[in-house]
């Protein structure tokens, strides 16, 4: 197994364990992302669900936005992966 590979797959874990732990206790947290058209967007959410679909995991937002994994940026202010979308 390569560094880069090892990272990714830590950086991947510890994304999704946070986003569990947000489910699962109900917490608003402020989750910056880029949209579909690249845009960054901020909200004040909770987490509805997590899933996996084609290949690719999404959270769903509180209001019902559907946001990739790969697309969040920060969840409360913390640096999420090198999201260079």
């Amino acid at each position: 197994m390569t560094t880069p590979n090892a990272s990714s797959a830590a950086v991947h874990w510890s994304v999704h364990t946070l986003l569990t732990e947000y489910l699962t206790s109900g917490r608003l947290v402020e989750v910056v992302y880029r949209d579909s058209a690249g845009q960054v967007c901020m909200v004040h959410e909770v987490i509805r669900d997590l899933f996996s679909r084609a290949g690719r995991d999404f959270v769903l937002l509180g209001r019902g936005n559907l946001v990739s994994i790969d697309h969040i940026i920060t969840l409360d202010g913390r640096r999420i992966g090198a999201s260079s979308h």
